[in-house]
């Protein structure tokens, strides 16, 4: 009896998504979505692993442009499909109060000072969220005005996460390129009598910002700043000879206020604009004007900016200029782990760990190495919903979540950290097949066993003469022998009770391999010798034919990706 055209049409269309999302349609997942959409097709698994096979087939032998274009025709329902599901699982609402459908734009801001870490992916996530309940833009705007610590390489690695994360933006813009309005706005400010040029030395203007002194700079005239503002920007002055400053209010509480830095003077050569500036804005006075001159309506940044609210809005107020809405929410931090730039750089500096992907770390880039998915991220980011309530969540939330996600295509594979062989005679050469995943009727791995295998010494130590055991998946055999080594005859008996099973593997296919196990990177404050283990073993033959990336479950280990193909070495998931 063969499958009906809905069943063979839905197949086709869920095989394509497959196709799509891992580079090729793999039957054992197709069937388990088939029958997640028509339960009573259980009866007819002869018929529909038939019909799927053929299907996927068919599927990954189109070229990738067609591919995309028969995609094409499925993908506002898939994306509906997505969308429904966030929805009912949403834990949180996600609005603004005084937010408009189609009159939302927003912006994610990176400095490129160093590289996304999962912070940054709260603030990405929710910003992005925002723009698909609201119908609105979501803008990529690079922060770029401190030539110290900036460079190409970070712009690029930020862009290369958006991709892997599935984020595209409608406008991306940059500030260094911006630099020559913000001049204007610097000497406009200058004549509303809202900016000052300080000459003093930063001991002396830290000194009097604490005693909530003025700078005798303030009270110069609006002639004697502006000459002192042309000489910073024909260079008359070195770095840290002068900067500008807002006038602000020396006795507020909040200390932001009190004089704050507009402009200062580096003379370090910009990533992006070479030598052509030397006088460069601050954030607090670069951003409020980017973000109203460009069409922000809504700005979300985490708390740890809630003082600088005020100023924000004093700079917009004192040039006359729109002020966008600004919404904070609560800083994500990771409990035992990192995401301050500096205190990576120390650690990298220090050796203690390998480099910005060091699979210990949150960064993009270490948990795209570590086999962490763009879906786990935004699920895990977005379950902190828009609350300002401080929290600090536990990285195994995410790898749980992770594995819910990878456990579908992880491959089950045998691992033996100390072998000892195993002789089992009473058999001739026999092919043994082993399902690679759960359930498959389609997708094995094939070994040819000649009564010469490997097993764990750990089993092996609990092994008697007479124990009658399962070799998993394959058969069962009776011990002959115990020591060094362990001897067996095959068995084809019937045996009463639950048999104890132990991982095997011939001992010609054996392929040795590493596996690095994760664990926290510190211990309170302290950085962890045991954040890292590295443990030698064997893996099964079919390991050999594993390509880089490629996601495993080790049996009684758990999941693991391929980091290098020819070390095979595998990183703990």
């Amino acid at each position: 009896m063969s499958v009906s055209r809905e069943t063979l049409e839905m197949a086709r269309k869920l095989a394509i998504k497959n196709a799509i999302d891992y580079g090729s349609a793999k039957d054992g997942a197709v069937i388990a979505k088939v029958l997640s959409k028509f339960p009573e097709l259980k009866s007819q698994m002869k018929d529909l692993t038939a019909t799927v096979k053929k299907v996927t087939s068919e599927v990954n032998a189109m070229p990738r442009k067609e591919l995309e274009s028969e995609y094409s025709k499925y993908a506002e329902e898939f994306e509906q499909a997505a969308a429904e599901k966030a929805e009912r699982s949403a834990k949180h609402n996600f609005s603004i109060e005084g937010a408009e459908e189609g009159k939302f734009v927003t912006r994610f801001p990176p400095e490129p000072g160093g590289y996304m870490h999962i912070g940054n992916a709260k603030a990405l996530f929710l910003e992005d969220e925002l723009r698909r309940v609201y119908k609105g833009k979501l803008v990529l705007y690079f922060d770029d005005t401190n030539p110290d610590n900036e460079k190409q390489e970070f712009v690029d690695a930020f862009k290369d996460d958006f991709k892997w994360l599935g984020i595209k933006f409608d406008d991306e813009y940059y500030a260094s390129d911006n630099i020559h309005v913000l001049y204007k706005y610097a000497a406009d400010a200058i004549k509303r009598g809202g900016a000052y040029v300080c000459t003093c030395s930063t001991e002396e203007i830290q000194e009097k910002r604490l005693a909530g002194e003025k700078c005798k700079h303030r009270m110069q005239s609006m002639a004697e700043t502006e000459a002192m503002w042309n000489k910073m920007l024909d260079g008359e002055f070195k770095d840290g000879e002068a900067i500008l400053r807002f006038v602000g209010d020396m006795k507020s509480e909040n200390t932001t206020m009190r004089d704050p830095t507009l402009f200062r003077i580096k003379h370090a050569r910009h990533y992006r604009q070479g030598e052509k500036y030397f006088v460069w804005p601050t954030y607090d006075f670069c951003t409020p004007i980017m973000d109203s001159t460009r069409g922000i309506t809504d700005v979300l940044r985490d708390k740890r900016y809630e003082m600088r609210d005020a100023l924000y809005f004093a700079v917009l107020d004192m040039l006359g200029l729109r002020k966008p809405r600004i919404t904070s929410f609560s800083v994500l931090e990771i409990a035992n782990n990192v995401t301050s730039k500096r205190k990576l750089r120390e650690l990298i500096a220090q050796k203690l760990v390998s480099g910005w992907d060091d699979p210990r770390l949150v960064t993009m880039m270490a948990l795209r190495r570590r086999g962490i998915t763009p879906q786990a991220i935004r699920e895990f980011v977005l379950s902190f919903g828009m609350g300002r309530s401080e929290s600090t969540a536990d990285i195994d939330v995410l790898l749980s979540m992770n594995r819910k996600i990878i456990d579908e295509k992880a491959k089950r594979l045998f691992f033996i950290e100390e072998p000892i062989k195993l002789d089992v005679s009473g058999t001739a050469s026999r092919e043994v097949s082993l399902r690679l995943y759960p359930g498959s009727e389609t997708d094995y791995r094939n070994y040819t066993v000649n009564g010469e295998l490997f097993i764990n010494a750990m089993d092996g130590k609990v092994l008697r003469k007479g124990d009658t055991v399962r070799l998993k998946d394959a058969f069962n055999v009776t011990v002959t022998g115990t020591g060094t080594e362990i001897t067996a005859e095959y068995s084809d008996k019937d045996n009463p009770g639950k048999l104890s099973r132990i991982q095997w593997m011939t001992r010609d296919d054996a392929v040795k391999c590493e596996l690095v196990l994760v664990g926290n990177l510190l211990d309170g404050e302290t950085f962890s010798k045991e954040s890292l283990r590295r443990v030698s073993g064997i893996a099964e033959g079919y390991s050999a034919s594993l390509q880089k990336g490629d996601i495993v479950q080790f049996d009684r280990l758990g999941y693991f990706i391929l980091d290098d193909s020819k070390r095979k070495s595998f990183i703990s998931l």
